[in-house]
């Protein structure tokens, strides 16, 4: 470490750089000699020097650095000033014998600056110098600050001066209330309830504001005592404080005569401009109940954008949906407004009540389509078998493939409805996708003899996507009851039937080797996708039986096939694979060339691993880089064996 004496000397340098390294220097060793010249650099014009300069006399710290920086609090330029207070908050704490008696400085500025500082103490010794200077001092901005600094500190050991600091002028009581609510000292609430008697409308908001944020239960009382001679603001504030503090189960358990006062201004409340007013209403009005209060809320919500107020719409139907089934959800489905209609509709969705789903199958048909399908999804979800002729009704007579895909997935799905057999399979030659698959779905839920003989006949015809879909719903229902066909599909012309058959074989595979035989001739398609979709289900149902049709794969004319067989193989470490697979090395495709190498990497062993050394010196960047990651690999692979 450089000597303090050889360090003095580059702290008066013309240099900036040799200031900026002397300080630097000075920190690192903590050398006290040098403060006076630190703090003549903090006053320098250059901002490097004094950035080096506060930095070493933070690390220097002590009495020294800390007396050395108080007379910069007295500086005419506001940089010079500002820096040293930044400096003595963070050093200040442990040297307040040096700071304290500044509060009794003939200067003004200086005794706010040292309240100020005192504030970042962190220590219980600041307090009483600050509560003085709180009480006592002449000057009301000195008083302001001493109060902002105990809240700063949030020492309960304030908390007294802060009451009896209550009794000041308007403007230190800002800084006191804000303080007081910091701290949260049960002594406190009585003082600030007493306060209200004789401070401004402005103050008394705020002294209701910290009493709802500092949450104690003491305060309610106080609170409602001053509800009847409050105007209104002031009264809708009180409400907002005494639900922050009880929260919204425990509003009903005040007494019977000031619950149901309370829930007059709780209905007040819901006109207040101040939007944190009206939420806090809302939510004490839910655990309340009523349908006054239920048309109020939802008066509220419906005058939201779902996009821009999504999160505020959200706890509102929350709240909502805890009133239950009430008057105002029942009319607005009855209403031809139709963004009411459905926000009733989210609401009762919420709700936990049988009475539920008569009340939307009753509103179904009397609402526009848009409204509709929010009903039917919600029905989808809560209805039981006794829904059942509703939902068959939509079936028979509905036209929107919305609405029809949740009627099939209610009486397919979720009841397996055999009786609605017909109707659901006649949603097969619907307009829309969609609802085709939705009904296919169904019809695979419903399942039985009936349904698969519906769908064994389907596959006689000519029309390919109906055979596709045979395919699929018989390999969904009965792949083994229904090999012949899927041995059929398998030599469809349709490419999407022979993938599709394929996949229904693959769910075999756990059960009979006779799968391997039928995926393996479908190696030989002339469709790259479907010998593709092969390799992947030898890869998902592997076994060592799959191994030489896998290595035959390698050898495929397409190279998306001889990756995706790569992967398989890398993935089950299949060693025999290695002597084919490094052959692959010399593909000119470059990413066949990659993959080979990444599998090499998974199956690991002394011959991938020379076969990688071999390519690893490759002047392609790409190739060299995948060479190095599947030798770190390998080598990770044995260390973790080890």
């Amino acid at each position: 470490m450089t000597d303090c004496k050889d360090i003095l000397p580059m702290l008066t340098s013309p240099e900036s750089d040799v200031l900026r390294e002397g300080a630097y220097l000075a920190g690192e060793a903590h050398c006290e000699d040098a403060v006076p010249l630190l703090v003549e650099m903090l006053k320098s014009s250059n901002i490097g020097v004094q950035e080096a300069a506060d930095n070493a006399l933070r690390m220097i710290g002590g009495k020294e650095a800390v007396s050395g920086v108080i007379p910069l609090l007295q500086s005419d330029e506001a940089p010079v000033r500002n820096g040293a207070m930044d400096i003595l908050r963070a050093l200040g704490g442990k040297e307040l014998q040096l700071l304290i008696p500044l509060l009794k400085d003939e200067d003004v500025d200086l005794r706010i600056f040292a309240s100020d500082i005192l504030g970042s103490a962190g220590n219980v010794m600041a307090v009483a110098p600050l509560c003085e200077a709180l009480l006592k001092d002449p000057e009301v901005n000195v008083r302001y600050q001493a109060a902002v600094s105990l809240g700063n500190l949030g020492l309960p050991e304030a908390a007294k001066c802060l009451n009896q600091a209550m009794r000041d002028e308007e403007w230190v009581q800002y800084s006191v209330i804000e303080a007081l609510s910091k701290i949260g000292h049960a002594s406190s609430v009585d003082a600030m309830v007493k306060a209200m008697s004789h401070s401004s409308e402005l103050v008394v908001s705020m002294i209701i504001d910290a009493l709802g944020e500092m949450g104690n239960v003491k305060a309610v009382t106080l609170l409602l005592n001053r509800m009847e001679s409050s105007p209104t603001a002031l009264r809708n504030k009180i409400v907002k404080a005494i639900v922050n503090i009880l929260g919204a189960k425990l509003v009903n358990l005040l007494p019977k005569a000031e619950r149901e006062n309370f829930r007059v201004y709780l209905l007040v409340a819901l006109e207040d401009e101040e939007i944190e007013v009206q939420d806090a209403a809302i939510i004490g009005l839910a655990a309340m109940g009523g349908d006054d209060a239920a048309t109020g809320v939802f008066s509220i919500a419906s005058k939201l954008d779902p996009d821009k107020d999504q999160d505020r719409l959200e706890h509102i139907l929350e709240s909502l949906s805890r009133m239950g089934l009430t008057y105002v959800l029942r009319q607005a489905l009855q209403q031809e407004d139709q963004a009411k209609a459905l926000l009733a509709v989210e609401t009762l969705a919420r709700v936990s009540d049988p009475e539920v789903e008569a009340v939307l199958t009753s509103a179904f048909w009397a609402n526009q389509v848009v409204v509709q399908r929010s009903i039917i999804a919600v029905l989808a979800r809560i209805a039981g078998p006794g829904a059942v002729d509703f939902f068959m009704n939509i079936l028979a007579k509905h036209h929107d493939g919305k609405v029809l895909k949740s009627a099939a997935s209610f009486l397919g799905q979720k009841l397996r409805h055999a009786p609605a057999a017909d109707a659901l399979f006649a949603l097969l030659d619907h307009q829309y996708d969609d609802v085709k698959e939705a009904a296919l779905d169904a019809c695979v839920a419903i399942d039985g003899s009936e349904m698969q003989m519906r769908f064994q006949n389907l596959f006689k015809g000519i029309d390919p996507l109906k055979r596709l879909m045979s395919v699929y719903a018989l390999g969904k229902m009965d792949a083994a009851g229904n090999i012949d066909i899927l041995k059929s599909a398998l030599e469809d012309e349709s490419p999407e039937i022979r993938k599709h058959a394929l996949e229904a074989v693959a769910s075999l595979c756990h059960g009979s080797e006779v799968w391997l035989n039928l995926l393996a001739s479908r190696l030989l398609d002339e469709n790259r996708d479907v010998r593709q979709t092969v390799v992947e289900i030898m890869g998902q149902c592997f076994s060592a039986s799959a191994i030489p049709h896998l290595l035959h794969a390698l050898h495929d004319d397409d190279d998306w096939v001889k990756v995706r067989t790569l992967e398989v193989l890398g993935q089950h470490r299949v060693m025999e694979a290695i002597p084919e697979v490094v052959e692959l090395l010399e593909h000119p495709n470059k990413l066949v060339t990659i993959r080979t190498i990444e599998c090499l990497g998974s199956i690991g062993g002394t011959s991938a691993f020379r076969a990688l050394l071999a390519v690893s010196g490759s002047e392609d960047y790409e190739i060299m880089e995948a060479a190095e990651a599947a030798i770190a690999r390998i080598q990770d692979e044995q260390e973790r064996e080890i």
